[in-house]
């Protein structure tokens, strides 16, 4: 419990000669149905406690919170809510109440509360200011939870064997602008190389750049993938292995100093050979976010 100053957002009930309720035998009390969230409401108030809870309430005051009439609701409807009740301090001038609670009202549960929501004992004693004048103020507050919230689910893949695949670039000398691969599919996802043999990017003039573009991403991919440049005269072969996420913002990532073109087109390195590079890859999709 605690105390606030603010009023109750959506529903007070002034109870005057509170101590006749028992005297005239009420000992339950529906008050009328105010609107919160799209719904009807009421409190049911019962002065000493709810038999259907236990007789350990007789000593205190319950108060609970009801849907209205919920015949126009569709088949198994549910309303999920986080309510508060509030009693009013009439010497200190403002609210005790409980800490706002989170419900699920269903057909078969529409109503849940508080059964010691205070004691008989604290609110009878007028030095408290619950009570004055043998007059008190219940309140309550009920805010819908709607349901608007975005959803998110995280496939992981436990991959033991990776796709592989490998490309001939022919006529690599003749290249002017970007190479792409054709492309293949990988984690139920189609993928593509982009090599520029002059570079992008930071690496233009002076590297060949190469990326691996994820093609129209329907989810958020994480894929580890290594590319190698192949040595066709040696096992001296150029790599870059890499673990990105992928999605539709960032669909390609890379390298754009991969290798320096002076080393590529040198014939004694190994790289280009019959004017043909050759390119592998090797990628696993490791999880996928929809």
């Amino acid at each position: 419990m605690e105390t606030r100053e603010a009023s109750p957002a959506h529903f007070l009930i002034k109870i005057d000669s509170f101590c006749l309720l028992e005297k005239c035998g009420i000992d339950k009390y529906e008050t009328k149905e105010f609107a919160a969230g799209g719904y009807n409401w009421k409190l049911i108030i019962y002065p000493n406690g709810d038999d259907n809870v236990g007789k350990d309430c007789s000593d205190y005051v319950s108060v609970h919170l009801a849907m209205g009439p919920t015949s126009s609701l569709p088949a198994n409807w549910e309303v999920n809510v986080v309510f508060s009740i509030f009693l009013f301090n009439q010497i200190s001038a403002n609210y005790l109440s409980s800490l706002g609670i989170t419900r699920r009202f269903l057909e078969m549960k529409s109503q849940w509360g508080l059964s010691k929501f205070i004691s008989k004992k604290i609110l009878l004693d007028p030095s408290n200011g619950y009570l004055v004048d043998d007059k008190c103020v219940f309140g309550a507050e009920v805010f819908v939870i709607k349901k608007e919230a975005v959803t998110e689910c995280l496939y992981l893949k436990d991959v033991d064997i990776p796709y592989k695949h490998d490309f001939k670039i022919s006529n690599f000398s003749k290249l002017q602008a970007a190479w792409e691969s054709e492309k293949f599919s990988a984690g139920d996802q189609d993928w593509n190389i982009c090599l520029y043999p002059k570079g992008n990017g930071k690496g233009a003039g002076r590297y060949v750049s190469i990326f691996l573009h994820c093609i129209e991403p329907k989810n958020t991919v994480k894929a580890c993938f290594t590319i190698w440049v192949k040595n066709q005269i040696s096992d001296e072969h150029d790599e870059g292995t890499a673990t990105n996420w992928f999605s539709a913002s960032t669909s390609t990532l890379g390298w754009p100093s991969f290798v320096e073109i002076a080393t590529i087109n040198d014939p004694k390195k190994g790289f280009i050979v019959n004017d043909s590079c050759l390119l592998d890859i090797e990628i696993s999709v490791l999880a996928v976010s929809q």
